[in-house]
């Protein structure tokens, strides 16, 4: 556990608390994400941290509550402390502030990945330069995605919500981080919901279907999808795809529309994409 410099003061809002023990560099609020959360970036002790928290309980535009959302921040503190891995900024600790728990991540650098559709086509937006990426530094990077979601499966974890607004890229050191797993939950469940949280681009057709199991052939399917979107064009034809042939095979495969077609699990997945097992059905 890394040592912080925080503690807790439920008679202050974060902002005013945490620039009181060092200074806010950066916040990300309704103009940055819709969740409802608050977070900052703060230099305290010689250091920064990513504070995150519930955010304002007073803010009822979110599609959560207040409530909801310090639940998925319990959750997210939960994955963090049965996970470990270089690829999942460390949590430092929790503490409470005036709008409940704050969670205290060690910062890192690079850029969020994700970008709205209207700037998907800007050369300059982390989103393409990422998806621009040569092919072997693209595939180092699903390896990353992969080796964490070995870690989080075997610990039990399924994906929910996975995006690339998840993804934070460091251009120049060549690192990848996943951020914002609030989602993820322990064990298979049902799709209660219809269509669920997340992006079109990387969800599942169980997502959309009330009554379906959530598991980890769900995950599997997450996963395709960002291979198909950071070493293809976001489809799946082989002429669009720039890795491996047994890369391409991995892909197609865990993009199967029917889970049963798909890699029972997430290492099945890594193994096949790293050409360590067949990939046949």
């Amino acid at each position: 556990m890394i040592n912080h410099p925080f503690a807790d003061r439920p008679d202050l809002a974060p902002a005013d608390y945490l620039n009181r023990v060092g200074r806010v560099f950066t916040r990300f609020d309704s103009r940055t994400q819709d969740s409802g959360n608050v977070s900052f970036g703060v230099e305290a002790g010689g250091r920064r941290w990513f504070v995150k928290s519930a955010g304002d309980p007073q803010d009822t535009a979110p599609f959560l509550s207040h409530a909801e959302r310090i639940a998925l921040l319990e959750n997210a503190q939960t994955l963090a402390q049965s996970v470990r891995s270089p690829v999942l900024p460390a949590l430092a600790g929790a503490v409470q502030s005036g709008w409940g728990p704050m969670l205290v991540y060690e910062w890192v650098t690079g850029e969020l990945v994700h970008a709205p559709a209207k700037r998907r086509d800007d050369p300059a937006s982390a989103f393409r330069r990422f998806r621009s990426l040569p092919p072997a530094e693209a595939a180092a990077a699903i390896d990353a995605i992969l080796d964490a979601h070995v870690e989080l499966c075997g610990a039990g974890w399924i994906a929910g919500d996975f995006y690339d607004g998840s993804i934070i890229y460091d251009f120049e050191g060549r690192r990848l981080r996943l951020i914002d797993l609030d989602n993820y939950h322990r064990g298979p469940t049902v799709n209660e919901m219809g269509r669920m949280f997340g992006s079109t681009r990387f969800m599942a057709p169980e997502e959309f279907e009330r009554g379906a199991v959530i598991d980890e052939r769900t995950t599997v399917f997450n996963l395709g999808r960002a291979m198909a979107e950071y070493l293809g064009d976001g489809g799946l034809a082989r002429a669009g795809f720039r890795g491996e042939a047994h890369q391409y095979t991995a892909m197609a495969r865990a993009c199967a529309a029917p889970p049963a077609e798909r890699f029972a699990t997430v290492a099945e997945l890594a193994r096949a994409w790293r050409g360590e097992a067949a990939t046949e059905r």
